[in-house]
């Protein structure tokens, strides 16, 4: 719920945890048990976005966070711990494979980001220029309000 510009989140409770299989919905959510998951702290350009080369080709970044997300989770189970919930009822979830901080790498690898976390590896994906940052690129929050979305 947004009041005065600022985004509520809701709490679902103390945290808890999730273990098993995921499968990538876009770039920063997944399914997890059943359950739809959004990655905390971070933000990925949404599955339709394009994103620009430096030579101006189209690139379909949102379909490349996707994909970066498939192979991460593809590496075996996923741990997902959730404190508390979206505006649309979804768990924020800080989620590791393995020794791997799912939504760390996610960003690390230019494929979101930061959204209230993780800005060294914002900083660092920026200064090698990985990812979206090798690109021309919307935030996708600025995305999503031109597109009249509200929600990733």
């Amino acid at each position: 719920m947004a009041i005065g510009g600022a985004v509520l989140q809701y709490k679902l409770g103390p945290a808890r945890s999730l273990t098993g299989a995921a499968q990538a919905i876009d770039g920063d959510s997944l399914r997890l048990n059943g359950e739809e998951l959004r990655l905390e702290g971070i933000d990925a350009p949404e599955y339709r976005q394009s994103c620009t080369d430096r030579s101006g080709g189209q690139v379909d970044c949102g379909r490349a966070a996707r994909r970066a997300l498939v192979d991460l989770l593809s590496r075996g189970l996923v741990t997902c711990e959730i404190g508390k919930a979206d505006r649309y009822g979804r768990g924020l979830a800080r989620c590791r494979q393995g020794e791997s901080d799912v939504n760390a790498a996610m960003v690390r690898q230019g494929q979101a980001v930061s959204y209230g976390g993780y800005r060294s590896e914002e900083a660092e994906a920026k200064a090698a220029n990985r990812g979206i940052w090798a690109l021309n690129f919307e935030r996708p929050e600025t995305w999503r309000r031109s597109h009249n979305r509200g929600g990733s």
